[in-house]
């Protein structure tokens, strides 16, 4: 892999960044000619360039709380006909098998309920409120719909939006969300709950994983995070146009 360029909002922060792979004006980014576009910064920059970005080249969304967005979920869709969209699966285990499950119409329900301290919850609105007053018991900040959560913690619930395009059948409404604020906790819990179908004595057929993620308090992301991240960028290229999980 060759770096096409580099951009950030405060250029003082790339001093570590050799001069000829800053890029200063992102509006300029086509002339770099990159054949894989990397967002690892904010979901404005999805709003604001997303479709530009697919136009010319494969683009990784870091952020994909953005997807939740139901109109601008469906102008990347129609924008990725020549170039893939990727989806870094992150902290999502088991994104292929649930989505395989989505293909076949067989996912009937799925829930992903992420634990943490406090401190690692960059929440907005009502959430703020609960997470400045949790006390020494686990809280409920949240548990709902997907979607309604995304634009209320968008720094913290990719993995649940990435589920979301997993379970394609059920999308960012009906994949059920939960967030609980646990003073007790020095890593990131993520639970995940599958439903299956039902068989002829009614039972049905579920999975349920847990996924323990050390972390430093405060820490948006687990330790673990960037190891699978850039595992994710290795698996970004070749799969054509649409979406795609990596």
């Amino acid at each position: 892999m060759e770096i096409a360029f580099v951009w950030n909002r405060s250029v003082d922060k790339l001093q570590s960044i050799p001069k000829n792979e800053i890029l200063e004006n992102l509006k300029e980014f086509h002339q770099r000619n990159a054949d894989l576009i990397v967002e690892i910064a904010h979901i404005s920059i999805t709003q604001k360039f997303g479709e530009m970005f697919l136009k010319y080249a494969d683009y990784m969304i870091g952020s994909p709380t953005a997807l939740a967005d139901i109109e601008l979920e469906e102008k990347l869709k129609k924008a990725a006909l020549h170039h893939g969209l990727y989806v870094p699966v992150g902290a999502f285990w088991g994104a292929e098998d649930i989505t395989k499950m989505a293909d076949q119409g067989s996912l009937k329900a799925l829930k992903i309920t992420m634990k943490k301290h406090p401190s690692c919850f960059k929440v907005l609105g009502e959430l703020a409120e609960k997470n400045k007053h949790v006390g020494e018991k686990p809280t409920i900040l949240y548990d709902g719909p997907v979607r309604e959560l995304c634009p209320l913690a968008p720094a913290n619930v990719n993995t649940m939006a990435c589920a979301s395009i997993a379970a394609h059948n059920l999308g960012f409404d009906r994949v059920q969300g939960c967030l609980v604020a646990d003073k007790s906790l020095n890593c990131h819990i993520v639970e995940i709950e599958v439903t299956g179908p039902s068989y002829s004595d009614g039972e049905f057929f579920t999975v349920k994983t847990v996924r323990t993620n050390p972390s430093q308090t405060g820490a948006v992301t687990g330790n673990a995070t960037n190891p699978s991240f850039a595992q994710s960028l290795k698996r970004a290229h070749g799969k054509g146009p649409g979406v795609h999980l990596c």
